[in-house]
């Protein structure tokens, strides 16, 4: 069963839509109870890093997050919820992140139009579970105007204007910066490889 945490982000319908194509068990709660008890978790995201941070502390959602996380049960992060896994963001610099990495998340700066928006490919940096069976290259859906850096434990990079950390894992962490769940055949793989992992 996996535990997909409410705390009001816009795509958690589109992610429930996707779990249930590639018949993925799961439950939707705001209950720290059930995160606390969790054998396996996502935390979608879109939105502002300020609103997602006191949403998790004002549902007491932060704690039993950061614990099975802690205990080793598999997590995945999705666009903010990648963002989440740092110590802050230039959005919301008041606002502490979950931490689990270190560094700062940045919004893009430059020429380029913000946010950043559509399709773009991934470069992988070393091998990855979640994007097993999908090529070197493959074509996902962005939609950020922020980013986090391209840290030690990032598997696949994307560049716009800036390299960027597009997926990390490290043990049972997963997160991606884009949508999988606006991805189309490449996005069900990815979930239905967390599913299956």
């Amino acid at each position: 069963m996996i535990t997909v945490i409410d705390y009001g982000a816009g795509n958690l319908r589109s992610v429930e839509n996707t779990l249930r194509e590639v018949s993925a068990e799961h439950e939707v709660t705001r209950d720290p109870a059930k995160i606390a008890s969790a054998t396996k978790i996502i935390l979608p995201g879109v939105g502002h890093f300020g609103q997602m941070m006191r949403a998790l502390d004002e549902l007491k959602m932060r704690a039993p997050l950061i614990d099975r996380i802690g205990a080793g049960v598999p997590f995945l992060g999705v666009c903010l919820g990648l963002q989440a896994l740092f110590e802050s963001s230039e959005e919301a610099p008041a606002e502490r992140g979950l931490a689990i990495f270190k560094g700062v998340v940045r919004r893009f700066s430059g020429e380029q139009r913000i946010p950043h928006m559509g399709w773009n490919n991934l470069d992988r940096v070393r091998e990855s579970r979640l994007l097993e069976g999908l090529g070197d290259r493959p074509f996902v859906y962005f939609a950020n105007s922020y980013y986090a850096p391209a840290v030690p434990e990032t598997s696949a990079s994307c560049e716009y204007g800036a390299v960027f950390a597009a997926v990390i894992e490290h043990r049972n962490i997963s997160a991606v910066q884009f949508h999988p769940e606006k991805s189309g055949a490449a996005g069900l793989r990815i979930i239905r490889n967390f599913v299956c992992s």
